[in-house]
């Protein structure tokens, strides 16, 4: 499997955020982590990309784990953030270049990369442009470009569509399709579930902390049949928020 936490306690102090959570990523899956704001999604992403330690419980990542092999285990991972980090004083190419370097890419296969995933971006005349000169939108696409260059085994996707425009969210869904041909797992938080509901294979929703319940959309709408057709109704009635709040 591509990713597998069990039983992971952790959050940013002495009470927990997470309270024993376990689900798993397969390789060649689209898993959505879906919830409402608080309920741990941001906390989980972070415990898995390292930026918190768990208190109790595990994340491996293809037999690697982040305290036996950091080195191993964060190469196997590309992240995109919600909110995108970019260096002010670094152009478009420079961005590029640092993360094949970071990456340890071949130069010749990874420009060539690159130079796809620029025009599937309308990024490719920009390569001289630094980020004050993008747009959020635009930013998020660099964001995008950066991830999807690597030969990551987990891409880990946070909140990808409130900033892109309807044909970046079609280029990015097809793209995650790419990868997941090519044996990746990506693990997408999202609440805009119309869509994580046509795309993703699984879903995890955490409410509170806790995996309220999780499988693919078939599996979760035959355990509650009452709780409506589809993923949105689903997921209000299951965070116990009505239509009128």
């Amino acid at each position: 499997m591509a990713l597998a936490i069990k039983h992971l306690v952790g959050g940013y102090s002495q009470i927990p955020v997470l309270k024993d959570i376990s689900f798993e990523v397969q390789p060649g899956e689209l898993v959505g982590l879906i919830g409402l704001n608080g309920a741990g999604k941001s906390t989980t992403i972070n415990h898995i990309i390292g930026l918190l330690t768990p208190m109790k419980g595990s994340i491996e990542l293809n037999g690697q784990t982040l305290a036996a092999n950091p080195q191993a285990y964060k190469a196997q991972i590309a992240y995109i953030p919600e909110t995108p980090i970019l260096y002010e004083e670094l152009t478009l190419k420079e961005h590029l270049e640092m993360t094949m370097l970071a990456y340890g890419l071949d130069q010749t296969q990874a420009w060539k990369r690159a130079h796809e995933l620029l025009k599937i971006f309308r990024l490719d005349n920009k390569l001289s442009w630094f980020p004050a000169n993008f747009s959020k939108g635009m930013k998020q696409k660099v964001m995008i470009v950066c991830a999807f260059l690597t030969n990551a085994k987990l891409f880990i996707i946070d909140e990808p569509f409130l900033g892109l425009d309807p044909l970046a969210v079609h280029d990015l869904l097809a793209l995650i399709k790419e990868v997941k041909a090519q044996g990746a797992g990506v693990l997408m938080s999202t609440h805009v579930l119309d869509t994580a509901e046509k795309a993703c294979d699984r879903f995890v929703l955490l409410h509170s902390g806790e995996v309220q319940t999780q499988g693919t959309f078939a599996e979760i709408r035959a355990a509650y049949p009452d709780a409506g057709a589809s993923l949105n109704d689903i997921y209000l009635a299951l965070t116990g928020v009505t239509r009128d709040e």
